[in-house]
């Protein structure tokens, strides 16, 4: 990507959005108005708190906050697939990011280039909307061709709903 940009598509009646951590490219401030102008209901970090502190991003989830936005932390390492608290966050996590959604309302995911991580978030989301994982994975990737990046990321992505019958 040049510069700060958001990849998005339209999911269950809203819009996900996918991109680098804020402030990675040396302009938080610049990043954080772009995501507020973007206007998500909800965030989800997906980096660890060094990824935060290392760009000057220590603040995202008060800054966001203060703007009236929604914010869930799920750190995991980077290239990985999984965290405690990630199995303990995504169930609520994902149950707001449905519930934006289903308003038709925007969900942003972020890790630190926008790509791994944050496309594992994004297509979990698509297949917990009802989605078939490989279509899910061909849309999502006409509109961030490095989402999702390892094969446990994919793995993760595509398992079945936590606890919910496909209709």
């Amino acid at each position: 990507m040049q510069g700060f940009q958001i990849a998005s598509l339209p999911v269950a009646g809203g819009e996900l959005g996918l991109c680098p951590i804020p402030g990675r490219g040396g302009d938080y401030a610049g990043d954080l108005a772009a995501i507020l102008d973007w206007r998500p209901g909800l965030v989800l970090t997906m980096t660890t708190v060094a990824e935060l502190a290392a760009v000057g991003a220590s603040a995202l989830g008060s800054d966001l906050g203060r703007a009236g936005v929604d914010w869930r932390h799920l750190p995991v390492a980077d290239l990985g697939a999984g965290s405690p608290a990630l199995t303990q966050g995504w169930p609520e996590a994902s149950a707001a990011a449905l519930a934006v959604l289903g308003v038709g309302g925007k969900v942003l995911a972020h890790c630190f280039g926008g790509c791994g991580r944050s496309g594992m978030a994004v297509l979990r989301l698509m297949v917990e909307a009802g989605e078939l994982a490989d279509p899910a994975l061909a849309r999502l990737r006409d509109v961030r061709p490095c989402a999702i990046e390892t094969d446990e990321q994919l793995a993760w992505a595509a398992q079945p709903m936590w606890g919910r019958l496909r209709g």
